[in-house]
C-alpha cells in the first residue's frame, strides 16, 4: 500500500485565506448581527487585499499541487491580481450605495470573498473536476448577490434567470467534460493534451463543444448570453459591477487554460468555436446596444461585445494571441470599474436613475465627472491614445498575425459601430438640456474613478510594465 502523501498547501494560500477568513466573518456576523456590517465589510476588503499580497508574493515558476490539480503559474498570478483587483474595487463601490439603498447585510462581503475564492479556484485550476469546483462555489454565491435586494420584483427575477440558466450552463459544461474524460482517459489538463498528440475522436469534439458552451456561459458570449441584460438591469448596480469586473477575469483566465491547456494539439477543431462566437459576440454587442435606454442594459451588450474582442486574441491560438487577451482584460477591468462609479453617482433627491436621458447636461453640473465618464466611453469604444485602443490593437494584431484576416476585419467594423451608442452618451452629457443635478459623489467612487480614469487616460505614456507582465504571464502556458 503506497504510503500517503500530504499535498503542499502553500501554493494555494491565497485561496485557503480567502475560505477561512469568509468563516470567521460569518461567526462575527452571527454573533453581533447587524451591527457588525462595517465590521465585516473592512475585514472582507482586508481579506482580498492580504489574498492579493499572497499572490503577488508567491515565487516564480510553475507550481503544481493537489496531485496536479491544482497549479499556479504566471497566467493564474497575473489573472488573480486582476480578480482580486475587481472585487476589492466592487466592495468599495458598494459601501456608500448599500447603506443608501438600505441593503447593508452583513452577508454582502462575505459572499463577494466566497465568490471570490471559486474565482482563484478557476483560474488555478489544472483538471477537470477542480475546474467544477470552482465554477460551482463562485455561481452559489452569485446567485444570492443578484436577488439580494429581496423587495425589489426586477432583482428576484435577476436572480432567477441567473440561477436557472447558469444551472443549465454548468449541465453542459459537466457533460463536456465528461465526454472529454470518457475519450480521454484522464481528467488533467495535461493529461488530455498528451492523449490527443496521436490523433482525436469525433467524441473529443463533441466534449469541447459542450464546454466551450459552459465557458460561453460564464463569460456572457453568444448564444449563451441571454441572462446578461436581464441580471445587470436588475441587481443592484454594485453587484452589477462585480460582475462586469471580478467574474470576468476568472471565467476569461478559464476559457483560456481549458483551450490552451488542455487541447492544444486540436487548435483547427476549437479556433472555429472560438471564431463563431468571436464573431457572434462582437456584432450582437454592436447592433443590440444601440436601441438601449437604459444605461445598465447598455453595459450588458458592451460587455458581451467586449468579451467578443478578447475571444479574438484567444481564436489565435497563439502565444501572442494570448499575450493580447491579457492585455484587453486588464484594461478592460480598468474601464468597467470606472463606468460603474459613474453609474452608481447617478444620483439625484429621489433616488437613483438609471436611463440614460438622465445624463442630460452633467458637463454643466459636474465637469469633473463627465469629463472621466467621457474618456471611458471613448476608450470602450476603442479611441486612440486611450486605452481601449491599445487593448483592441493587441488582440487584432495577433489575429492577422495568425492569418484570422478576416475576423479582425470583423472587430474592426463592429468597433466603428459600436462607438455609435458610446459618442450618444457623451452627446447627451454635452448638448442636451440639463435635467437636475447629482448628488456628490461618495469617497469610495471618487477613488475608483480617479484611479480608473488614469489608466485609461494615461496607459499610453507608459504600456511597458502591463505589457511586458501580460507577455511573461502568457509565455507561461506554451
Amino acid at each position: 500500500m503506497p504510503a500517503l502523501t500530504v499535498p503542499a498547501i502553500a501554493p494555494a494560500l491565497p485561496e485557503l485565506l480567502l475560505a477561512a477568513g469568509a468563516l470567521v466573518l460569518v461567526l462575527i456576523g452571527a454573533v453581533q448581527g447587524d451591527r457588525s456590517r462595517g465590521l465585516v465589510g473592512a475585514l472582507a476588503l482586508a481579506l482580498l487585499v492580504a489574498a492579493g499580497l499572497a499572490v503577488a508574493m508567491q515565487p516564480a515558476g510553475r507550481i503544481e499541487t493537489f496531485n496536479g490539480a491544482f497549479v499556479v503559474d504566471g497566467f493564474a498570478r497575473f489573472m488573480k491580481l486582476l480578480t482580486l483587483l475587481g472585487a476589492a474595487a466592487s466592495l468599495i463601490l458598494s459601501s456608500d450605495y448599500l447603506k443608501r439603498e438600505r441593503l447593508d447585510r452583513y452577508e454582502y462581503p462575505i459572499l463577494v470573498v466566497l465568490a471570490t475564492t471559486g474565482m482563484l479556484m478557476m483560474i488555478s485550476a489544472n483538471d477537470l473536476i477542480a475546474l467544477y469546483v470552482g465554477v460551482e462555489l463562485q455561481s452559489l454565491a452569485l446567485y444570492v448577490i443578484a436577488a439580494m435586494d429581496r423587495d425589489n420584483a426586477r432583482s428576484s427575477e435577476a436572480g432567477l434567470k441567473y440561477f436557472v440558466l447558469g444551472a443549465l450552463s454548468s449541465g453542459m459544461l459537466l457533460y463536456g467534460a465528461s465526454l472529454t474524460y470518457g475519450f480521454s482517459g484522464t481528467v488533467s489538463f495535461p493529461g488530455i493534451a498528451a492523449a490527443l498528440q496521436n490523433g482525436h475522436s469525433a467524441g473529443i469534439v463533441f466534449g469541447v463543444v459542450f464546454l466551450a458552451a459552459g465557458l460561453a456561459f460564464k463569460i456572457s458570449a453568444v448564444p449563451f448570453h441571454m441572462w446578461t441584460p436581464d441580471v445587470y438591469e436588475g441587481s443592484p448596480t454594485p453587484v452589477t459591477a462585480f460582475f462586469a469586473a471580478a467574474t470576468k477575469m476568472a471565467a476569461m483566465a478559464m476559457t483560456v487554460r481549458v483551450f490552451v491547456g488542455a487541447f492544444p494539439g486540436i487548435v483547427p477543431q476549437w479556433q472555429q468555436i472560438v471564431v463563431f462566437i468571436a464573431i457572434a459576440s462582437m456584432v450582437l454587442g454592436a447592433f443590440a446596444a444601440i436601441g438601449q435606454r437604459n444605461i445598465k442594459r447598455l453595459m450588458a451588450y458592451s460587455s458581451i461585445g467586449h468579451m467578443g474582442y478578447a475571444l479574438v486574441g484567444l481564436a489565435a491560438g497563439t502565444e501572442q494571441g494570448v499575450n493580447g487577451v491579457l492585455v484587453y482584460m486588464a484594461l478592460y477591468l480598468a474601464m468597467t470599474l470606472g463606468a460603474f462609479a459613474c453609474i452608481i453617482a447617478m444620483r439625484r433627491e429621489g433616488g437613483m436613475v438609471e436611463e440614460i436621458d438622465d445624463l442630460a447636461g452633467l458637463a454643466r453640473s459636474q465637469p469633473a465627472l463627465a469629463f472621466c465618464l467621457a474618456m471611458l466611453l471613448f476608450s470602450l469604444a476603442g479611441i486612440p491614445p486611450l486605452a481601449g485602443f491599445f487593448a483592441k490593437f493587441y488582440v487584432f494584431a495577433a489575429a492577422i498575425q495568425a492569418k484570422l484576416v478576416t475576423l479582425a476585419v470583423i472587430g474592426i467594423v463592429a468597433s466603428v459601430v459600436g462607438a455609435y451608442y458610446y459618442i450618444r452618451i457623451v452627446k447627451v452629457m454635452y448638448f442636451d438640456e440639463p435635467r437636475g443635478a447629482y448628488l456628490p459623489m461618495a469617497p469610495g467612487l471618487k477613488l475608483v474613478l480617479g484611479v480608473s480614469s488614469a489608466v485609461v487616460v494615461l496607459f499610453w505614456l507608459a504600456p511597458a510594465p502591463l505589457v511586458g507582465a501580460a507577455a511573461a504571464a502568457a509565455k507561461s502556458l506554451f
